[in-house]
Formats: structure tokens, C-alpha cells, sequence
């Protein structure tokens, strides 16, 4: 991204829009103030003092996922394979939120656990949960600076300004909010930041659309280009598994991906459920991420699609250039799959348009970082500061460390910014550390929630060896002894981490002393009193519209769908 003349990619950006990006700056500000004054616990700093209704946690619940490296990563996977990156969506999302919303919610919000480590404490007690912890607390700085390090990007190529100038402005905005209003400011800035991103992408898309003719249009261009119409269906997806077999690619999609990556990530990112644990009742947080599957099913719509028109109409990406980056080469122009939105956003958009596109862009970044913040600070101060460092002092105590580790956080990710930038593609990235860091928690958490002889010695010692078989596999791949391109590596990263975890966690089980059942009631499916996971019906949980098993039965036919369309 670094060969591309800067001045390609600058934006001519007016008065108009530096106003409306401090208009923009000025609400995240304003919010984060506000919501400060609602924080007197340390509850109402990491989980909202449980009070927030499933429309705003379902909301925020998307938002946090839908960070500058989903958007440009997406645009990004969209330049080079086209549809099929519809995956990361209809299979590798929306089943896994609806199942979290049915089948996991209940556990978490019932348990009153303050976050998933926690639940890895009583569960499986404390070497469990100081390996979780840490892990997690890693995976967050890591992903919080691929969020900074585009952000700075972005900020540089638009608008000229310096890279570390980028860096810290952003992160002194996203950490003023954030250590201000803790997660209540975090939450309802994301809602904020959905409806800013949104309204940047959708008309980039029509825009986009209609100067390549229509989806028509887009159709031929993509099929007569480098790729082919191989990248107008979603399915078998060959170009983004990296396996030359139609039945290989599939099972990579549905088992690598779509069970693996996906449920890990969904189900036990604690940045996600965070979100549905600050819901005001059982009912609400069930909902949440069942209303989050609902715009998380449409944003491929404007998405992918700027991307794939990128991949056909903007001159540096195109033809030649298309040829070269998907050959693995450096493009003639100096352009990476990573530029496509900017270039598009560049060649497309008028003043004033441009102002809400670049808040746009910030607000995705934002979003995302705060979301790694907002978690890794609980996480930090909760499951390491609380349990293992500094015990049994105040809650006020525990709120000035979490405000302070969230300046530290912020920190660190402007170091591990630099880890980001070595890589082409940030989702190529951002996969292989869910294969580190989610698949082998999400083996160890669903064997030990349904089944009740998982020893404690089990719990930690396959989230280990889980965790050493994806980075091996990485290693093999990176080392060229094990050909995977594509994001081929991280879907057999995960498979690897998924598998090795329950065989280790079978064979230690069968070898080591479970836990009394009296002391899993709650924490494993078969000893938990069914009337504990049922939620109210009435009053603000009343009406049809409102019942979650319904809501997501809607939400899986709809899906299902698209899956047969595309």
C-alpha cells in the first residue's frame, strides 16, 4: 500500500466535510460524557449495570464486529474472490449468533457471570481460566491494533496527515469515550457507529453500481476479468479455501468455517457476548444477538459488493493489476486488495458524501476498537488484576484499575499496530488468530457445557494443546512445508485446534477427577433446572415479535435463502 503514489488516493476533502467529521467527533464525545454519569460501580463499567434493551445491546452487537477490518477486509476479500466472501456472513456468522442466542445466553446471563473467563472459573477452575484470560487479553491487543493501524492508514492516504498523528488522535478519542462511560458509552456509540457506516456504504453501492451498469453490468465485468464468473456464486468458493477439490472447499467452508471459526468466534468472543450481557433482562439478552444476525445478513449487500465493483472499475485494481495480486505478486500500479474502498470512495463520491464516508470509516474503526477495549479491560481487571494480583479490595478500586488498564490497552495496540502492517490482506490476519485464540476455547467450553465428567485438568490442557496444534499448522504453512493458500491455513488451523482439544480433553478426563455435580448445577446442560434458562413473557418481554425461538427460525429460513440465491 506503501508503493501507491499517495496522492492517488487523496481525497479532496472541503470545509463541508472537516465539519461534518467534527460534528461526528463532537457525539462519540458527548456520549461518552453522558454515559459517565451513569457509572457509580464497577458493574456499570463493564457490563452496564445490566440494564440496556435488546434493540440498542442488538445493535451493538453488530456494530462491534463490523470494525474498519471488517468493512475493509471485506471490501478487500470482496476485490479478490468475490461472493463467496458472502461466507464470512451466511455461514460463518448469522447460524452461530442464532445458536448463541438460544442455547448459550441462557448459561451466561443466568450464571451472572461477569465475563466468559469467569464462566471457565467455576466451570473448570483456576488454571482454566488464568490460560483463557491471558489468551484473550493477547488476541484483544493484537486485533485492537489492526483496527489502529488501519484507522492510521486510511487517516494518511484520505487526508494527508501524518500516520502517527492518525494514531493518536484516534486513539485518544476511542479511549476518552471509552474510560469516560465504560461500556455504556462503548454500546451506545456502536449503535451510533452502525446507523454512520450505513449510511457511508449504501449509496457508495448504488453509485457504484450504476456505473458499471447495473448487477448486470457487474456480472459481465466480473466474468470476463481475472477470477472469473467462478466469483459470481458463493458456492463451492475454491479461490478464497485455497483447495483445488469442489468437495474439500465445501467441507473448509462448513466445518472449518462455518463450525469452527465461527462458533468459537460468535459463541465465547467475550467482545460479542459482552454485549448481550449487558441486556435488562434474560429475554433481552437472548434477543440480542439474534437481532444482530438481522443487519449482519444484509451487509455483504454493501460490503462485498463495493468491493467486486472496485475489482472491475477502478483502474490500479483492475485487469492486469487483479491478475497480479491474486497470483500472489505485487500489482503494476503499487495498489493492494486493501486500497479497494478508498479507491472506490475516491472515484465515486462528491463533497459532503465524502465527509460522511470518511466518518464512516472512523466510526467502523472505532467501533472495533472499542469493542477490544471495553473487553480486554474487563477481562484484565475481573479474571487476572481481581482473582490472581490484587484481591478483596473495593469496587472503586477495581473501577480506577479498569479505567486505568484501558489506557494502557490503548497503549499496547499502537505497538502491535506494527504486527498488522506486514500483512496484504488483514483478513487473512485476523483468521489465523481466531484459529489461535477461538476455536480451541469454543472445544473445550462446548464439551464441557454438555458434558458433565470433563474434568478441570481437561479444561486447561486442551485449550493448550488446541492452541499449539493451530499455531503448528500455521508454522508448517508459513515455513512452506504444508502448501495452503488463501485463507486455507487458519479453516485447518481451526479443524486442528478444534480436534486436537477434544481428543486431549477425552483422554485427560478419562485419567483425572471430575468435579462434585453439585458444584456444575448452572454451568452444564443436563444438571441445570430447565425452568432457571426460561425467560419471562410478559411485559416488556411480551408479544410474539419478541420470542426469540421464532426470531431466529425467521432469521435461518431468510439465510438459508440467500445461500440458494447467491
Amino acid at each position: 500500500m506503501h508503493v501507491l503514489a499517495e496522492a492517488d488516493l487523496r481525497l479532496d476533502a472541503n470545509a463541508i466535510d472537516y465539519l461534518l467529521l467534527a460534528l461526528y467527533f463532537a457525539l462519540v464525545l458527548g456520549i461518552g460524557y453522558l454515559a459517565r454519569k451513569q457509572v457509580s460501580t464497577s458493574l456499570d463499567f463493564f457490563l452496564s449495570g445490566r440494564s440496556l434493551p435488546a434493540w440498542v445491546t442488538g445493535l451493538a452487537f453488530v456494530a462491534a464486529n463490523l470494525g474498519a477490518i471488517e468493512v475493509m477486509g471485506m471490501s478487500a476479500n470482496g476485490a479478490q474472490y468475490g461472493m463467496p466472501t458472502a461466507h464470512y456472513f451466511w455461514i460463518g456468522a448469522v447460524p452461530a449468533m442464532l445458536f448463541l442466542g438460544i442455547v448459550m445466553m441462557p448459561f451466561y446471563y443466568g450464571s451472572k457471570v461477569r465475563s466468559v473467563p469467569e464462566f471457565m472459573l467455576r466451570r473448570f477452575g483456576k488454571p482454566a481460566h488464568l490460560v483463557n484470560g491471558i489468551s484473550f487479553a493477547l488476541a484483544q491487543i493484537l486485533i485492537a491494533g489492526a483496527n489502529l493501524y488501519l484507522l492510521a492508514l486510511v487517516i494518511n492516504l484520505l487526508l494527508g496527515w501524518p500516520i502517527w498523528v492518525s494514531v493518536l488522535l484516534a486513539a485518544v478519542i476511542v479511549l476518552a469515550y471509552t474510560a469516560l462511560g465504560g461500556l455504556s458509552a462503548a454500546i451506545y456509540n456502536e449503535v451510533l457507529q452502525f446507523f454512520v457506516i450505513v449510511a457511508a456504504l449504501l449509496p457508495l453501492t448504488i453509485v457504484g453500481l450504476a456505473k458499471v451498469g447495473g448487477w448486470q453490468g457487474l456480472v459481465d465485468k466480473v466474468s470476463a476479468g481475472p477470477g472469473g464468473a467462478e466469483q459470481l456464486n458463493s458456492w463451492p468458493g475454491n479461490q478464497l479455501t485455497g483447495f483445488g477439490s469442489n468437495f474439500l472447499s465445501v467441507l473448509g467452508l462448513v466445518f472449518g468455517l462455518g463450525f469452527v471459526l465461527s462458533f468459537g468466534y460468535w459463541t465465547t468472543n467475550f467482545v460479542e457476548v459482552q454485549r448481550a450481557m449487558a441486556s435488562k433482562s434474560m429475554s433481552a439478552a437472548r434477543r440480542t444477538p439474534i437481532i444482530g444476525a438481522i443487519p449482519k445478513m444484509l451487509v455483504p449487500f454493501i460490503v462485498i459488493i463495493p468491493g467486486m465493483i472496485a475489482g472491475v472499475s477502478v483502474s490500479e485494481l483492475a485487469g492486469d493489476n487483479k491478475a497480479a495480486l491474486m497470483r500472489g505478486e505485487e500489482a503494476p500500479s503499487g495498489a493492494t486488495f486493501n486500497d479497494a474502498l478508498l479507491l472506490l470512495m475516491r472515484d465515486l463520491l462528491p463533497n459532503g458524501m465524502l465527509g460522511i464516508a470518511i466518518a464512516g470509516l472512523l466510526a467502523s474503526f472505532m467501533a472495533g476498537m472499542a469493542a477490544n477495549l471495553s473487553s480486554f479491560n474487563t477481562v484484565f481487571t475481573y479474571d487476572i488484576w481481581q482473582s490472581y494480583i490484587v484481591k478483596d479490595k473495593s469496587d472503586g478500586y477495581y473501577l480506577r484499575v479498569g479505567r486505568v488498564i484501558t489506557v494502557i490497552a490503548t497503549v499496547l495496540a499502537i505497538g502491535t499496530a506494527f504486527i498488522a502492517a506486514s500483512y496484504a490482506n488483514l483478513m487473512d490476519y485476523l483468521q489465523q488468530l481466531f484459529s489461535f485464540f477461538n476455536a480451541p476455547l469454543f472445544a473445550t467450553f462446548i464439551l464441557g457445557m454438555f458434558w458433565k465428567r470433563m474434568t478441570p485438568t481437561a479444561g486447561w490442557a486442551g485449550l493448550v494443546s488446541g492452541t499449539a496444534a493451530a499455531v503448528g499448522v500455521f508454522l508448517l504453512a508459513e515455513t512452506g512445508v504444508w502448501d495452503l493458500p488463501g485463507q486455507g491455513a487458519s479453516f485447518v488451523g481451526a479443524g486442528a485446534a478444534f480436534v486436537v482439544d477434544v481428543v486431549v480433553s477425552v483422554a485427560v478426563t478419562y485419567a483425572t477427577q471430575p468435579k462434585p455435580e453439585a458444584q456444575l448445577v448452572g454451568l452444564v446442560y443436563s444438571l441445570t433446572p430447565k425452568e432457571s434458562l426460561r425467560h419471562s413473557t410478559t411485559g416488556e418481554d411480551a408479544g410474539w415479535y419478541r420470542r426469540p425461538g421464532l426470531l431466529a427460525g425467521i432469521v435461518l429460513a431468510v439465510t438459508i435463502l440467500f445461500n440458494i440465491i447467491f
